[in-house]
């Protein structure tokens, strides 16, 4: 491979193979079908452009104690800075292609602790801009968590008063981050027919993890191409900061598609690599059910006070030393006790890997070096790590380290860190306060829900 290698637009350039990943998706279906079919539009002229933010690239970073880096680069669109761009627009077009089949207005209604919130958001804005449909037939409304305001950013949908008010921002005054999960769900579910049958407009709610796998399959085409793994390939680890490892499956899905449909354009890969989940101690409970085999957090080790900081050297899966045993580095990694823990266990079961819960001291601690390897990338952190608003892509490459120096990572091993955020106010600006609506309950959100249709 070359030192950066970059596939741009991977919606387009791999659309075969996400569409044999969604035929299998569909195929192994327990719930019911989506109000929106997983079928893919065929890319035309428009649709080729509003996918062109989806691009990814691969670098090598070097060596470090017989481990080799790489970055693998998700984060490629400007307006997000994000990983969920690609099933945001996904999404998106699948919407507008539902709406030109049935003539059926759509608003897509997501909970988020940000990012997925505004990669839907800038693929909303996107596809008016590039005539896929109006305000009048699509818009979305996301619930955030007040303790996640500081993560949202602004995007075209906040800079024009009517584009804004279609598409509201429901700031949502919940006891825990994830609540917000279970009161959008139900507000959907109990109010969408309603709403529907007044305005025109189906609620679709999109926290779906199948929504997410199939864009995420292009991350294993992409490695396929750039980096295939051959009976002769070193051992190999894909590192990821993970609150539910939607991206890892995804790329599970994907490796799937090459070895069992067997596509002529890309090779099939000879073995699955390993993974390695990276994670922060107020949501541990990925690492925790892998190592531990249940996620109560009486099973984390013991930390003890030492003049301000708290140190435990029982167990080199956590952090050695943290300010804060309960700390939370970033508000995006909300989640508690994911359903997705026991098939992620399956894998790294059967092909290896691990995990390692980082503090924000120990991420800190490697900052400068951090700093250094992501410059390598491309990627310019800031010189002040208090400016970060986004830390996915610093926890991500901290963890890696972490894992090679405690040897939790092989020596011998390839490791291939998922890049799948990263910004500052500066690189991404913040959305300003007046741009989001307070709710206190789900009767406020079903207000909130109607105004949004019937605007």
């Amino acid at each position: 491979m070359t030192d950066d290698q970059i596939m741009t637009n991977v919606l387009v350039r791999y659309h075969a193979l996400l569409r044999q990943a969604a035929q299998i998706v569909r195929s192994e279906r327990a719930t019911a079908p989506p109000p929106v079919t997983l079928d893919l539009p065929e890319p035309d002229e428009r649709l080729t452009a509003f996918y062109d933010v989806s691009d990814m690239s691969l670098t090598p970073l070097g060596e470090r104690d017989g481990r080799r880096l790489f970055l693998l680069d998700l984060m490629r669109n400007p307006g997000t800075m994000t990983t969920k761009t690609p099933a945001s627009l996904l999404m998106v077009a699948r919407a507008a292609a539902h709406v030109r089949a049935t003539g059926e207005r759509l608003i897509i209604v997501t909970p988020t602790s940000g990012n997925k919130g505004t990669a839907l958001r800038d693929a909303v804005a996107r596809a008016y801009a590039h005539g896929l449909v109006t305000p009048d037939e699509l818009r979305v409304v996301i619930v955030v968590p007040e303790r996640s305001r500081g993560k949202l950013r602004a995007c075209p949908l906040s800079r024009d008063p009517a584009l804004s008010a279609a598409n509201p921002i429901a700031l949502a005054r919940v006891q825990t981050p994830g609540d917000v999960k279970p009161l959008s769900q139900r507000a959907v579910e109990a109010y969408g027919a309603a709403i529907h049958a007044d305005t025109g407009f189906r609620l679709w709610y999109t926290l779906d993890l199948d929504n997410y796998r199939i864009a995420d399959a292009a991350r294993a085409f992409a490695e396929a191409e750039l980096m295939p793994i051959t009976p002769d390939s070193r051992p190999r680890v894909h590192a990821h900061a993970v609150s539910s490892a939607y991206g890892l499956l995804g790329y599970h899905l994907g490796h799937r598609v090459l070895t069992e449909r067997r596509p002529q354009s890309l090779p099939a890969p000879a073995r699955h690599p390993g993974f390695f989940l990276i994670q922060q101690l107020s949501t541990p409970d990925m690492v925790l059910s892998l190592t531990k085999g249940g996620t109560a957090r009486t099973l984390l080790p013991r930390y003890e006070a030492d003049g301000g900081l708290w140190r435990q050297s029982a167990d080199p899966a956590f952090p050695s030393v943290t300010e804060d045993p309960a700390e939370e580095i970033d508000a995006t990694f909300y989640t508690r006790a994911p359903v997705t823990s026991p098939q992620v266990n399956r894998i790294i079961g059967e092909f290896g890997g691990g995990g390692v819960v980082v503090s924000r001291y120990e991420c800190l601690q490697r900052y400068d070096t951090v700093r250094a390897l992501a410059r390598q990338a491309g990627v310019e952190l800031p010189g002040d790590p208090a400016d970060i608003r986004e830390w996915s892509l610093v926890k991500a490459l901290a963890g890696a380290l972490t894992g090679i120096e405690r040897g939790l990572l092989a020596p011998g091993t390839d490791v291939i860190v998922h890049a799948s955020g990263f910004y500052s106010d500066a690189v991404l600006p913040p959305l300003a306060e007046h741009d989001t609506t307070p709710v206190d309950g789900e009767d406020e959100l079903v207000k909130l829900l109607m105004a949004a249709a019937a605007g």
